[in-house]
């Protein structure tokens, strides 16, 4: 592969347009209307969100998704190569967020999203990137493993953030398909959740045995890098929270773009810490993503040569 046809990182998943409904006293009892001054319209999901993160922080970044047209304008103005697998006459997947002070609701509208899965495992066998970064919930695990075996063996580094999915438990290949992936995002209840453990100090046992860096977002109190040889804890930085929406996929964004640039486990934390944090800021999931002017020089700094992920 030339160089210049391939891409630093990525991302594979699904996408939403997402309505948000900021500010409400209340949510709405059944039959009944309540009004708002203040309203947001953005695109969402992890795909695009960790995409958008990584390529104002300089990265060379693409996507593969099911895209409505805002999408695909807010993805190519940030310079993200994009391969939309939505056909002309299908609708785009929509998400309505009723927020209030201290909760939320949604209704989603699948969409292309329902049909996403096949194409992706179709496509993916011409990947032509660095890094792939999955960023949703796999029906059949089995049907991936060839594709991550693939990904090693042409020197194309994985990770994934399953979101929150019970029906991984079920699923007999799921610890197959976590073995050969060389980077797994989780939060805290993820975790809890997949390690089949109550508490967060008994999932993180587990997690210490993987083969593989664990990365667990603990929100305001930050971010942890677990593996059998390294335990290790970073704060996050103080910050005024508008909206959390999407600020797991955020911080996935900025750890990439650390460690694709050859920073060590404490920098990529740190930088997904920032990342994650500033993105609060602003209503929705991307409107508050810094560009690498808004953050230190430090925190960008390549070290030495562009790194492997495994």
């Amino acid at each position: 592969m030339r160089r210049a046809d391939v891409t630093d990182l990525l991302t594979l998943g699904e996408a939403f347009e997402d309505l948000v409904f900021l500010g409400l006293e209340r949510l709405p009892k059944a039959g009944e209307e309540v009004r708002t001054s203040r309203f947001v319209r953005t695109s969402g999901g992890g795909a695009v969100i960790t995409a958008i993160a990584a390529a104002r922080l300089g990265l060379r970044c693409g996507i593969w998704s099911g895209l409505g047209n805002h999408a695909v304008a807010r993805l190519k103005a940030d310079g993200v190569a994009v391969r939309n697998l939505k056909r002309r006459d299908e609708p785009h997947a929509i998400s309505a967020a009723l927020s209030t002070r201290d909760n939320r609701s949604f209704v989603t509208f699948n969409g292309v999203n329902d049909a996403l899965e096949g194409r992706l495992l179709a496509a993916a066998p011409r990947m032509r990137t660095r890094h792939a970064h999955f960023a949703f919930f796999p029906t059949d695990c089995a049907r991936w493993i060839p594709i991550l075996e693939r990904c090693r063996t042409r020197g194309i580094t994985t990770s994934w953030d399953f979101g929150w999915n019970e029906p991984l438990l079920a699923d007999p290949s799921f610890p197959r398909l976590l073995e050969r992936l060389d980077l797994l995002f989780l939060n805290e209840q993820e975790a809890r959740l997949y390690a089949r453990r109550r508490s967060l100090s008994a999932a993180l046992a587990v997690w210490r045995q993987s083969h593989r860096p664990v990365i667990v977002k603990l929100g305001a109190q930050g971010s942890r890098w677990i593996s059998r040889t390294l335990d290790l804890q970073v704060q996050a930085p103080r910050t005024r929270v508008i909206d959390t929406t999407g600020a797991g996929d955020a911080f996935n964004g900025g750890f990439l773009v650390a460690r694709l640039r050859g920073q060590g486990p404490a920098a990529a934390l740190r930088l997904g810490n920032r990342v994650g944090a500033l993105s609060t800021r602003a209503p929705g999931g991307l409107d508050g993503l810094p560009a690498a002017a808004d953050l230190p020089p430090a925190l960008l700094r390549a070290s030495g040569s562009p790194r492997k992920l495994r």
